[in-house]
């Protein structure tokens, strides 16, 4: 009897520490008690690591990633631009507008005035302008990405970064320790003997026992001497173009940019080295001065668990709520937390043409079945699915109106909102829309709308198979 009462309390406790953490956030809440009630004490071993409040930790606090003033600061004075209100004005966001008070006021996101805008369908594209721009590099290449594997793909950009490296050029690398667990350790070894500075953002087992291993650096970054940028949904490996039998044609979208908006990624680029290297890089070059006239705006966000706010998900909100004719949207995963789901229903009600195009083959049963499990929910207020069946839908990309667009590395998922770090740049000029848009109307063209109707008659196994993973989809 007394050992019955010894677990009833120590279950208690552990019932009690996860609502004391997790009250901000309901839904996390849920997720843990379902996997507490299925796995009493191995489902408290797993929030005890990995469900530590990032910015709860001491280390976290005393080396924080965020480091240097706000990149327009910085580099404003090497800009074509002035800190002008009038000027920073995006057409289509009126001055008075919600959502242009909250776009300004987002910390460390000015909106860049003088930019050029390239948008790159694919990672063939993308590659090829990636390595264009990095062979031009005269003084330094920073290079990020959440996955880079070991293979061809991989090895072309580790011949390039190791060649650029011997003719002189200063080349920095990150990758995320889960994102790239499978790089093999020779693969770094061969860029580090060349002379490139190579760092893994939270390696897995340092990650695990620090409590950090549910944090991962999605962000996509090349910056080539400070005067044009990459970004967006492509990382590096064959899967990228096409390699993976299972998935097929990959789908995605990356950006080019030159001008003012090199600064936002230079400077989310050195915080995140700082993180990982302790090297805390400030030299005026980092910020060099360009005489780029392009008059296309551009607003860089980045978003994190070291953040006090949520800032991707704050603009996907305002942006939502915003629009007045249409929002599209692709994503690869599709787990909107309750704010995002009441946006789109709203916005679907009030006569708002609503679209999101999803991937009809996944690279996770889980994440695709907790997906699905908003389907119905959402299509009975008039939000319309559409299931890519050309390969698979990476892209992240939101359409609002002809007003903004965004591209970047954050999905339409809890993760990307809370867990990860992210980066998207806010476009705002007509032509880059219009772009996109034709990408989007041709991705319409290779999907099958999912009905209602027929939704409505799957399996009850299915459904319950949604709920399940619904409940856990918090923690994906």
């Amino acid at each position: 009897m007394i050992w019955l009462v010894a677990a009833l309390l120590l279950f208690i406790f552990q019932i009690i520490t996860i609502l004391f953490h997790e009250f901000r956030h309901p839904a996390k809440t849920v997720a843990w008690l379902v996997i507490l009630f299925i796995f009493p004490i191995i489902g408290f071993i797993m929030y005890y690591f990995l469900a530590k409040e990032y910015t709860h930790r001491k280390k976290v606090r005393r080396k924080g990633l965020r480091y240097i003033p706000d990149p327009m600061h910085e580099g404003r004075r090497y800009s074509a631009s002035q800190p002008n209100d009038e000027l920073q004005q995006p057409d289509g966001v009126t001055k008075d507008s919600r959502l242009y008070a909250l776009l300004n006021n987002i910390p460390s996101s000015s909106v860049t005035q003088q930019n050029e805008v390239r948008v790159l369908t694919n990672a063939d594209m993308a590659y090829d302008a990636i390595m264009e721009g990095m062979e031009k590099a005269a003084s330094y290449i920073h290079f990020e990405f959440y996955t880079i594997r070991h293979d061809k793909t991989g090895r072309r950009f580790q011949e390039l970064l190791i060649r650029k490296a011997r003719q002189g050029v200063k080349v920095r690398c990150i990758f995320d320790g889960i994102g790239s667990y499978q790089l093999d350790n020779s693969f770094l070894i061969e860029l580090r003997e060349a002379g490139v500075e190579a760092y893994i953002f939270l390696p897995p087992l340092i990650a695990f026992f620090d409590k950090r291993m549910n944090y991962r650096n999605h962000r996509k970054i090349v910056v080539v001497d400070g005067m044009i940028g990459y970004l967006g949904g492509i990382n590096v490996g064959n899967e990228y173009l096409g390699g993976n039998p299972k998935l097929g044609f990959w789908r995605d979208t990356h950006l080019e940019l030159v001008g003012d908006a090199v600064y936002s990624l230079q400077y989310t680029f050195l915080s995140d080295w700082y993180f990982v290297s302790g090297q805390r890089l400030t030299d005026s070059s980092l910020f060099p001065e360009h005489d780029n006239s392009g008059g296309k705006r551009v607003q860089i966000i980045s978003s994190g668990p070291d953040a006090h706010w949520d800032a991707i998900l704050e603009m996907y909100f305002g942006a939502i709520t915003a629009a007045k004719k249409r929002i599209f949207i692709t994503t690869p995963y599709f787990v909107p937390d309750p704010s995002i789901s009441m946006g789109l229903k709203t916005a679907a009600v009030s006569g708002v043409d609503v679209r999101v195009i999803f991937p009809s083959r996944s690279d996770s049963k889980i994440v695709n079945y907790a997906s699905k499990s908003y389907f119905e929910e959402l299509m009975q207020a008039g939000v319309r699915f559409y299931s890519y069946e050309k390969g698979f839908m990476h892209a992240k990309v939101i359409l609002i109106d002809d007003m903004l667009a965004s591209v970047g590395t954050a999905n339409m998922d809890m993760r990307s909102f809370f867990s990860n770090f992210e980066l998207n740049a806010v476009l705002f000029d007509k032509e880059t829309i219009q772009r996109l848009e034709a990408d989007f109307l041709q991705d319409l063209k290779d999907s099958k709308e999912i009905k209602l109707e027929q939704f409505e008659k799957r399996p009850r196994m299915e459904k319950a198979k949604e709920v399940m993973a619904r409940l856990l989809s918090p923690l994906f």
